[in-house]
């Protein structure tokens, strides 16, 4: 029988990191489920586990121990082409530095995951043009990343990050190199896409674009930290 689980669904998981004679615990049974269409802040203090669980979500790194479902699909146990291919087609990423190639346009870059993806070619202009539309810079396509401001780059990250319809977005401190202002419009841009249905994962220590997401789940030492429990 088919068990219903969340889209993103976490089970008791743990993710060791070996360091000569001494084991360093990033995570330590960490349980978490996300819907479909959710908007979910991670928040924490530097070595909370932020990072680590993102790559674990992101399908960049593998649980040392528990279960990860993606749309129902055990992924902790894959190997390393099927997580390539989920990260390709079914997560889309939105870093805090861009990672915008530079010698490529701005088009050729949302373009890309279209290439690795096995999308056929005569569809990556007007995929990659409606994303960069979606977003508001499609006025930029021929341009290259050194010609962009910072808030135009983090758009152009978000457009690629959508060309593939992935099942989730994930982004890492998506506004922590972007001013006040602009860091406002990268937040609107995202709280726009949450509610057009797309589920939004938001890794941040900005209290405040945390508290536009849905709600907020805060880590600590590499636990998901309840004050009712801390408390008792």
């Amino acid at each position: 029988m088919t068990v219903a689980r969340p889209l993103v669904a976490l089970q008791a998981v743990t993710k060791v990191y070996p360091r000569g004679a001494v084991s360093v615990r990033a995570l330590a049974g960490v349980t978490l489920g996300v819907e479909r269409g959710e908007f979910v802040a991670i928040m924490g203090p530097s070595g909370s586990g932020k990072s680590t669980l993102l790559s674990i979500l992101g399908c960049l790194d593998r649980p040392s121990e528990g279960e990860y479902w993606l749309e129902g699909e055990r992924v902790s146990g894959l190997d390393d082409v099927a997580l390539s291919r989920i990260r390709n087609r079914r997560i889309g990423f939105v870093f805090q530095s861009f990672h915008l190639i530079p010698e490529l346009s701005v088009l050729e870059n949302v373009e890309t995951p279209l290439l690795y993806g096995g999308v056929p070619e005569g569809e990556w202009g007007g995929r990659a043009t409606a994303c960069l539309e979606r977003v508001g810079i499609a006025h930029r396509a021929t341009h290259r990343p050194a010609e962009l401001s910072g808030g135009e780059a983090q758009r152009a990250a978000i457009a690629r990050a959508l060309v593939m319809e992935p099942s989730v977005i994930l982004a890492d401190e998506p506004t922590g190199n972007l001013d006040t202002a602009t860091g406002d419009e990268i937040a609107a841009l995202l709280r726009g896409l949450h509610a057009e249905g797309r589920t939004v994962l938001l890794v941040t220590h900005n209290e405040g674009l945390a508290a536009q997401a849905q709600r907020t789940v805060r880590l600590r030492d590499g636990r998901i930290d309840d004050p009712l429990v801390r408390a008792s």
